[in-house]
C-alpha cells in the first residue's frame, strides 16, 4: 500500500521494525510500513466495533439449534466459533511487545492451535458464550482506544512477520469477518457488513495472501477491478516486499467479498478472481492452500 506522498512503502515481511496501519479514507486505504506518517487507525477501530455490534445482534436471537448449527469451518459449530472469537479478543487484548501467541516460528499453526485454545472453554453454555464476547469486544476496544491516546508503539510477531500493534487489530478484524460469514452463509443469512468492513477485510486478505505467496517464493504484480460492497482497484506488487494500493472507485469486476472468502480458502480462487492470469492465481493461492492442507502434508 502507498503512504500520503504516494510513494511505495515496501516492507520486509520477515524483518520490519514499525508497521502502522491507516484508516479508509475517500477514495484510498492505505498501509504504511516501516517509516513515520501521519495515519488514522481510529477508523479501523470503529469499523471492527460497528461490524461486531451487527453479529452480536443476530446471535441475541439464535436459539439451541442455531448455535450447534455446522459452518463452514470443518467441525466447527456455530458455537465453536464464537469461542474462537472470544480467543482472539483475549489475544488482542494481552499482546505486548514482541508478542509472539501467532509466530509460526514459535510453534503457531492456524490450521491446529486454535482447535487447542477451544479446550479452556469446553462445557461453556452458549449464553455465557455470548456475554463473554460482548465483555471481551467491549474491553479490546476500549484498550485500542486507550492505547492510540497514549501513543503507544510496539511490535507483535504475526505469522509473516513482526507488525505494529495496530495491524494486529487488522488482523484480527480480517480474522473475525471470515468467521462471522461462516457462521451465517452456512445457514444461509446474509452478512451484516458495510463497505468499509468489506474493503478492509479484502484488501488484509490480498496483502496476506501476497505475504505467504513470497514465504513460497513466488511473486504477484496485478491490479484487481473487484466489484460490489467494499470494491475498487487493488494494485497489489510483491516483488520488492509487499505493496498495495487500494482506490475505492466503482467498477466491474468480480464482487470483493466473494474474492476474500476465496483468499482464506473458503471457495475456489481461480473461479473467484476471474480472469486473473493463472500465475497470479497460483501464487495468491498459497494461503488458501495452507489452510487446507492437513497438517504433515505439504502444499506443493
Amino acid at each position: 500500500m502507498t503512504d500520503s506522498t504516494g510513494q511505495r512503502a515496501r516492507p520486509s515481511l520477515l524483518g520490519a521494525s514499525s508497521q502502522d496501519l491507516a484508516s479508509v479514507r475517500p477514495g484510498k486505504l492505505q498501509l504504511r510500513t516501516g517509516r513515520t506518517c501521519d495515519i488514522d487507525p481510529q477508523h479501523l477501530i470503529d469499523v471492527f466495533g460497528a461490524q461486531r455490534q451487527r453479529f452480536i445482534a443476530v446471535l441475541q436471537g439464535f436459539g439451541p439449534g442455531d448455535w450447534a448449527a455446522p459452518t463452514r469451518c470443518a467441525d466447527w459449530s456455530a458455537h465453536d466459533v464464537v469461542r474462537h472469537l472470544c480467543d482472539a479478543n483475549r489475544i488482542g487484548i494481552a499482546a505486548r511487545a514482541d508478542d509472539g501467541t501467532l509466530d509460526v516460528t514459535a510453534g503457531f499453526d492456524p490450521r491446529t492451535t486454535p482447535r487447542e485454545w477451544l479446550a479452556a472453554s469446553a462445557g461453556e453454555s452458549p449464553g455465557a458464550t455470548l456475554g463473554r464476547l460482548m465483555a471481551t469486544t467491549e474491553e479490546l476496544l476500549v484498550l485500542a482506544r486507550e492505547r492510540l491516546a497514549q501513543g503507544r508503539r510496539f511490535d507483535v510477531r504475526l505469522p509473516y512477520g513482526p507488525m505494529d500493534w495496530t495491524v494486529l487489530m487488522l488482523h484480527g478484524f480480517w480474522d473475525s469477518w471470515v468467521h462471522e460469514r461462516d457462521v451465517l452463509l452456512a445457514r444461509g443469512t446474509e452478512h451484516p457488513t458495510d463497505g468499509d468492513a468489506t474493503a478492509y477485510a479484502t484488501a488484509y486478505g490480498l496483502f496476506i495472501a501476497a505475504a505467504v505467496a513470497s514465504m513460497f517464493g513466488s511473486q504477484v504484480q496485478e491490479k484487481l477491478k473487484l466489484s460490489g460492497n467494499g470494491g475498487g482497484l487493488f494494485d497489489l506488487d510483491s516483488r520488492d516486499g509487499v505493496t498495495l494500493t487500494v482506490s475505492r472507485v466503482r467498477t466491474a469486476g468480480p464482487p470483493a467479498a466473494e474474492v476474500a472468502d476465496a483468499l482464506a480458502g473458503r471457495s475456489d480462487i481461480a473461479a473467484a478472481l476471474g480472469d486473473v492470469p493463472a500465475s497470479s492465481v497460483a501464487a495468491l493461492s498459497a494461503l488458501a492452500d495452507f489452510f487446507n492442507t492437513p497438517v504433515g502434508q505439504s502444499t506443493t
